[in-house]
């Protein structure tokens, strides 16, 4: 790091904000580009309590970029000045630029998702099962209805998930229906279950088959959705890879340089 007055703040804000790889990957790239002195990345645990602190914080310190993960990123939407409008179709924020104390909110994870998606599989007409309601939910939602799939969005909270139904085209149905995501061609977990118990899984191994795509968007460890679906012949697209393809599309934004990916992909494995 040639880090010195001139260099650009980045950071990555959640709660909790400890199992980012985040800051490894951007740092990373900067290096790579020869960049280090002008931007660095950090990671700040913050509240969904304080949120509206923050951005007060964030605007009073010329913080140029922020990435938000798990709750805010829909929870940030009303404190900024300007949505663009993918990320204001999606109803969900992940990145958020700092144009001379204008916050601009973006939304890269529909890249993120889509991306490993259609290096494996067309889309058009495949029956997506997606398990919850919230901003990464949004963001796949988006992602996958644009390339003609047919969307079935499964959430503890059915209410939630007809809300999402109704503005991106899809059907809702309770969590507990378990024999109908059976049917689906790719199966898409955005919940937190199997991020802090690596024991827990957002659906039993008995319905998952060798004919399925399994995704789940958690990093970090292979969660047991993941191990299962691979016992059973399945193929699986790791939460890192919507972490990278989502931080190479908020590298650019960040910096207006394209992002060495091998190099941040290397950081993640």
């Amino acid at each position: 790091m040639r880090i010195t007055a001139k260099t650009k703040i980045c950071m990555v804000i959640g709660d909790p904000i400890e199992h980012s790889f985040s800051p490894q990957m951007h740092n990373a790239g900067y290096k790579a580009l020869h960049i280090d002195n002008q931007y660095v990345y950090i990671a700040c645990r913050v509240s969904i309590h304080t949120i509206d602190s923050f951005i007060k914080g964030a605007k009073a310190t010329n913080i140029h970029g922020i990435s938000c993960t798990m709750p805010h990123k829909i929870a940030v939407m009303p404190y900024l000045d300007e949505i663009d409008k993918v990320a204001k179709k999606i109803g969900a924020v992940n990145t958020i630029i700092n144009n001379d104390g204008k916050l601009v909110g973006y939304n890269t994870d529909w890249l993120g998702v889509l991306t490993p998606l259609e290096k494996l599989t067309s889309l058009q007409n495949k029956k997506v099962a997606l398990i919850g309601a919230g901003g990464a939910a949004r963001a796949v939602a988006y992602a996958i209805t644009n390339k003609g799939a047919k969307l079935l969005i499964f959430n503890r909270t059915i209410d939630k998930a007809k809300t999402l139904a109704e503005e991106f085209g899809g059907t809702a149905y309770p969590l507990n229906a378990a024999e109908i995501i059976n049917n689906a061609d790719i199966i898409i977990n955005t919940t937190s279950v199997g991020l802090h118990d690596k024991k827990e899984t957002p659906l039993p191994q008995k319905y998952i088959t060798k004919n399925h795509i399994i995704f789940d968007v958690i990093y970090g460890h292979e969660t047991r959705l993941l191990k299962e679906a691979k016992k059973q012949g399945a193929q699986i697209i790791q939460g890192r890879e919507m972490l990278l393809y989502q931080g190479l599309a908020q590298f650019k934004l960040y910096t207006g340089h394209d992002a060495p990916e091998t190099v941040m992909r290397k950081v993640l494995l």
